[in-house]
């Protein structure tokens, strides 16, 4: 997902996205452990759409929604 995508959604959610790919993320690790992962790369593409939410919920916190 596009920083400038999660730019336009609300705080809830943000949030909401937030928590949707932290439990993917989770899903993934586990698939890692038991070695079931199709894709091993899905894993470093789910921490950076992490990374970019939290970037846009600091910024939103820092200088609001007017951007």
């Amino acid at each position: 997902m596009k920083a400038a995508e999660l730019k336009k959604l609300s705080a809830a959610e943000l949030d909401a996205k937030l928590l949707e790919l932290k439990d993917e993320l989770f899903k993934l690790r586990f698939q890692q452990a038991i070695n079931q992962l199709d894709n091993p790369m899905r894993i470093k593409a789910v921490k950076k759409d992490i990374a970019r939410v939290k970037t846009v919920i600091r910024d939103v916190e820092l200088h609001g929604t007017e951007q």
